[in-house]
């Protein structure tokens, strides 16, 4: 899976992030990237706070973005999962 990998700390999960949806949810593959739609608009660091809780609540983990703060491709950062954990998770 080329949108999640295993990094030192946990496993980092690449994607594209689509804010101001009508329900914050994963909804897929988008390349190489898992899609992700927010509630949240992009404005003042609301869509990235917003990632986080999301990805949280699903893996059960912290979720961290690394990279991508101002822009629609992200990384996220899930401190302590192991990748089939998430993969099974996610995984659409």
């Amino acid at each position: 899976m080329s949108w999640l990998r295993e990094v030192a700390g946990g496993v980092e999960v690449r994607l594209k992030v689509v804010p101001g949806a009508s329900r914050s949810a994963v909804t897929g593959l988008l390349g190489d990237r898992l899609k992700v739609r927010i509630a949240a608009p992009p404005e003042g660091g609301k869509a990235n706070q917003a990632v986080e809780e999301l990805l949280g609540s699903l893996t059960g983990h912290r979720a961290t973005v690394v990279a991508g703060h101002g822009n629609p491709l992200k990384s996220v950062l899930l401190t302590g999962a192991t990748l089939s954990e998430v993969a099974s998770t996610l995984a659409p």
